[in-house]
């Protein structure tokens, strides 16, 4: 069936154009054991029935995109809302990416703390947070390989230029916590020295909270909270083959 567009002016009607779906796919990201795992489901229903893929489904013909992408997240993983940064990824609308027919996926990066385990919903046979380690090439469902590899890209980059880092971490963290993340993300060893004295010394990229906890060996380390900066000045920059961090 064909979807007819008019001008409301009538004077030239717009050209006929077949309706297709649109979805919303979660790359869903958080830091657990040391490892960048991302949340997956095993679809329980055709196409791909008992593959892995990202958490998502159908948008409502009256529903807003970033509502259809945490209704989904809900209904699939029982995760309601959490803590932590949601933002659009892509859009990725191959002809044939979908065996069911024409369907354009709108694809949204969520970065989270460690989270429960989540709990499988509506057509997911079960949800589970896997280290990215774990995954071969060509394992996921559609393009879910594709979409991932976008999104952690976007995330390794991101926690250049932003304070995004602290997205991974619970509200009140240390810095050898923060450097972890950047460790764990970039899949490098990052001189601690250093990265404390860039991540205290970069305005608004930390905030003392004004406590302290028990650090490595019994010694206090000082709290601290995502700063106000929404970009960092200047960039924590990936190392270079020499091992050294940019500035």
């Amino acid at each position: 069936m064909a979807l007819v567009l008019c001008r409301q002016g009538g004077d030239k009607e717009m050209a006929e154009y077949p309706p297709f779906a649109v979805t919303v796919d979660l790359v869903v990201l958080t830091v657990r054991a040391d490892q960048l795992c991302v949340l997956l489901v095993r679809r329980g229903i055709e196409p791909y029935r008992g593959a892995w893929a990202l958490p998502g489904g159908f948008v409502g013909i009256d529903e807003d995109l970033p509502a259809a992408a945490t209704r989904e997240l809900a209904e699939e993983t029982g995760l309601a809302e959490p803590a932590g940064h949601l933002e659009q990824l892509g859009t990725y609308g191959h002809p044939r990416r979908d065996p069911r027919g024409r369907v354009v996926t709108v694809a949204w990066l969520a970065l989270l703390p460690d989270q429960a385990n989540p709990v499988a919903g509506t057509d997911a046979a079960s949800a589970d947070w896997l280290p990215l380690s774990q995954l071969s090439p060509g394992q996921l469902a559609f393009d879910h390989d594709r979409v991932l590899a976008d999104g952690v890209e976007r995330a390794r980059a991101k926690l250049e230029y932003t304070p995004l880092a602290a997205a991974f971490c619970p509200p009140e963290f240390t810095v050898a916590q923060l450097r972890g993340v950047y460790e764990t993300v970039w899949g490098t060893r990052l001189d601690p020295r250093n990265f404390h004295r860039k991540v205290t010394g970069t305005p608004g990229f930390v905030a003392p909270v004004g406590r302290a906890t028990e650090g490595d060996r019994g010694r206090p380390a000082q709290l601290f909270r995502r700063g106000p900066a929404p970009l960092l000045h200047p960039p924590m920059l990936r190392p270079d083959q020499t091992g050294q961090t940019g500035s």
